[in-house]
């Protein structure tokens, strides 16, 4: 067989190719972004955050506008979860916080629900309203024990 550079050539294109397509999926389908952050940069305080991991979604009415950038616990030993959000997001100083479950099973991703206020928040500032994450096993507790309560 002999040597063809057009033939080289093109098999090197689609190697290039095809390394390119799995780079790309790679880092789509394994959440990374490459954009950088956000740049409005919010903190929430929480009692459970049950499930919450880093990379979760931040969303305001179902639209993706974040993501959890850090997870640590703060003086009083609560979880203080770091929000990087979209820049261009005016959000009030009454706004709440709240971790919420995707599915019965699925995935927790933090929620925000917009206040009324007209001061909004600056970067660095913090949620005063947060609900914790809902956790499957006390709810199915208080529902045994509220049956047994009710068969007495």
């Amino acid at each position: 067989m002999k040597a063809s550079p057009v033939r080289d050539l093109t098999v090197g294109l689609f190697v290039l190719a095809g390394l390119a397509a799995v780079g790309y999926l790679s880092i789509h389908l394994g959440g990374l972004s490459y954009k950088g952050p956000g740049g409005l940069e919010l903190y929430a305080t929480f009692d459970e955050i049950g499930g919450l991991t880093r990379r979760a979604p931040v969303t305001i009415s179902g639209v993706k506008v974040g993501q959890v950038v850090g997870i640590d616990l703060d003086d009083d030993l609560r979880a203080r979860v770091e929000l990087d959000l979209d820049a261009s997001l005016e959000i009030p100083v009454d706004s709440s916080a709240e971790i919420r479950t995707a599915g019965v099973l699925g995935d927790q991703f933090l929620a925000l629900e917009p206040g009324a206020e007209d001061e909004l928040l600056q970067p660095g500032e913090e949620f005063t309203r947060t609900v914790n994450a809902l956790q499957l096993e006390q709810l199915i507790g208080r529902f045994v024990n509220n049956a047994e309560l009710e068969d007495e």
